[in-house]
């Protein structure tokens, strides 16, 4: 599995992306980077010259992508000053050991000379990295191997560090050595049940009260239960999403290209979308695939999507016989058709973490007077326009909960991501109801007083 996402990775790099290659330890990510640097010698995108050895006794030259460990604001340009996590490209080396460095992608100004003893002691090569070193770091895709001894909050940070794709490989070779059973001792453990085992091993420390409460917080939020659900969701619905893309009408060599595409991942979470929204995938994606070829389609998965997403815009139905789509807290589109117990276990389970979880914001704010919450107007007296103002409220709530909206206005500034735009427009459909005066409001609305000019 290292060789695949190392060659991922390359092709990735070759293709002009930023990409980054994501390891569980220190030792992997070293010799992805050795092995990486050497590739890169080779094919003579980094030129022989001037070399310093960095914190991990590897080498480093001109051209070179590295990591800063520490943050240091005495090494500053004139956008900011160094930061542990984040990369940077060598342009030059000195003989004390010192070297320049500047932003990736950029050309001219905004360098920054790390001195000799920083280099040695705080700079490691950034082709690979820890899920730990990760966090500061945002790219166009990732790669990342997870072993069954992945934390999921680990898993959670290496998943989202890429803005096209981020892929995962996972690794059934090396057994978990913690107390307790784990699908990396199960000699028949397949890629989804280890999957399964690292979103049920948290790494979150328990040692003191605030350490507990301060990881609750982080991992307890909609942000990294939607996540895993969604991982989760994709794994337990994987073999149904590729038997449907075969029995289609695609050719054979299509249907494989599909399933293979980078794009995979993006249709099926928005077959999983068109289902929630009462659409019958099982008839649309044949008819869908049938009015048009692909003969001059780059990625036919790219080319169905668009076409999915189209034609499900809004739910099955239409008057009265519309329903309301199945998503978790307003915002998350349900998984739903057949699989194995132990996913339908986790789902539910995170299902009732994330509902209980936008209850829970809603609850606080409410009872510290956020600015954000009263902006969605008064609690209504009735019991039933009190439980419909809830309902909608809580969808607020879970948005501003997952990006992590911090504004005084309920749902912050407008977003650039596409998956957080289609949240947003969910949650500002909640909000113009809350905020729009109901008929009941109208018709306790005191009627203006005619006057009566007096002659």
């Amino acid at each position: 599995m290292a060789d695949a996402a190392y060659t991922a990775w390359r092709h990735d790099r070759q293709a002009g992306l930023a990409s980054v290659l994501i390891a569980e330890t220190r030792e992997n990510v070293t010799a992805l980077n050795v092995r990486a640097r050497a590739d890169l010698i080779l094919d003579g995108t980094l030129k022989p010259g001037p070399e310093i050895t960095l914190s991990d006794r590897s080498a480093a030259g001109v051209g070179d992508t590295i990591i800063t460990r520490r943050n240091d604001r005495r090494l500053r340009n004139r956008h900011g000053w160094v930061r542990n996590g984040q990369t940077w490209t060598i342009t030059a080396v000195r003989s004390d050991g010192s070297v320049t460095i500047r932003p990736p992608g950029t050309r001219f100004g905004n360098s920054i000379v790390l001195p000799a003893d920083y280099v040695a002691e705080h700079v490691d090569l950034g082709y690979a990295v820890t899920a730990h070193r990760a966090q500061g770091i945002t790219t166009d895709t990732a790669h990342v191997l997870v072993e069954p001894t992945t934390t999921r909050e680990n898993l959670y940070v290496a998943m989202t560090r890429g803005r096209e794709s981020n892929r995962a490989y996972v690794i059934l070779d090396r057994p978990d050595d913690h107390a307790t059973a784990h699908p990396g001792d199960n000699p028949d453990a397949t890629a989804r049940t280890v999957l399964y085992g690292v979103l049920q091993h948290s790494g979150a420390e328990l040692s003191a009260h605030e350490t507990i409460t301060a990881e609750q917080e982080q991992w307890g939020s909609i942000a990294q239960l939607a996540a895993e659900y969604e991982t989760i969701a994709a794994a337990a619905q994987h073999d149904r999403w590729t038997t449907l893309v075969r029995g289609s009408g695609l050719t054979d060599e299509q249907a494989q290209a599909v399933i293979d595409s980078d794009a995979f991942g993006a249709l099926t979470a928005e077959l999983r979308r068109a289902e929630a929204n009462h659409h019958n995938v099982d008839t649309l994606l044949p008819r869908l695939i049938a009015a048009r070829g692909f003969a001059d389609a780059d990625d036919i998965a790219s080319v169905i999507h668009h076409r999915l997403a189209h034609a499900t815009a809004r739910p099955a139905g239409s008057g009265r016989t519309r329903r309301a789509p199945r998503l978790i807290a307003g915002l998350i589109p349900e998984a739903t058709g057949p699989m194995t117990p132990d996913m339908q276990q986790a789902l539910t389970e995170r299902r009732h973490l994330i509902e209980t979880r936008a209850e829970a914001v809603l609850d606080t704010a409410l009872h510290t007077h956020e600015p954000w919450v009263t902006a969605l107007g008064p609690l209504p007296a009735g019991e039933r326009e009190r439980q419909q103002w809830r309902r909608r409220a809580v969808v607020v709530a879970a948005y501003r909960d997952r990006y992590q909206i911090t504004d005084t206005a309920p749902l912050g500034t407008p977003p650039e991501n596409t998956a957080q735009k289609i949240d947003r427009a969910r949650a500002e459909t909640a909000l113009r109801t809350l905020t729009r005066p109901t008929i009941h409001d109208e018709r306790r609305r005191p009627a203006p007083q005619a006057s009566r000019q007096l002659v």
